[in-house]
């Protein structure tokens, strides 16, 4: 090229080589590189275990452990759809069934745990009265007689 001089290569201490130089240039670009790096990847580790963790319903402020429901039922009411009596009900009436107490205490008694039974219904026969039943009364039926079908025709 005419007219233009060529500029001397800036070079570093005649002592370095070409290896200093490059793991110069790569120690600057790893300074500048590394912090957004960082952030990156600490971003996508953080999306990665919040979509694998369970997710957990934040707790309420003023609210205590303790505020959570007991296991077991605590409540029952001895109506036409309940099944089975609860524990607490039979070791409170020593009734163990739901025709029983039903009889005693009326349809719909509600019965809580560590509270006391509801009242005793009126109309419930004391264990030494005698009231006389006032039941169905059923007549047996004789048997009915079939005639056999022709066997053949």
């Amino acid at each position: 090229m005419r007219g233009h001089k060529e500029q001397p290569m800036p070079r570093g201490s005649p002592n370095q080589s070409i290896a200093d130089a490059i793991n110069e240039s790569v120690q600057s670009m790893v300074a500048r590189v590394l912090p957004s790096l960082q952030r990156a990847f600490n971003a996508a580790v953080d999306a990665r275990v919040r979509a694998e963790l369970p997710s957990r319903k934040k707790r309420v402020p003023g609210r205590a452990a303790s505020a959570r429901r007991p296991p077991g039922i605590t409540h029952w009411v001895a109506d036409n759809r309940a099944r089975r009596v609860p524990n607490f009900v039979i070791e409170a009436t020593g009734l163990d069934t739901k025709k029983r107490i039903v009889a005693k205490y009326g349809q719909n008694a509600a019965f809580s745990k560590g509270k006391p039974l509801p009242p005793v219904k009126l109309d419930h026969p004391k264990p030494g009265d005698v009231q006389p039943k006032a039941g169905r009364v059923v007549k047996a039926r004789p048997p009915v007689v079939r005639k056999a079908a022709a066997a053949s025709k």
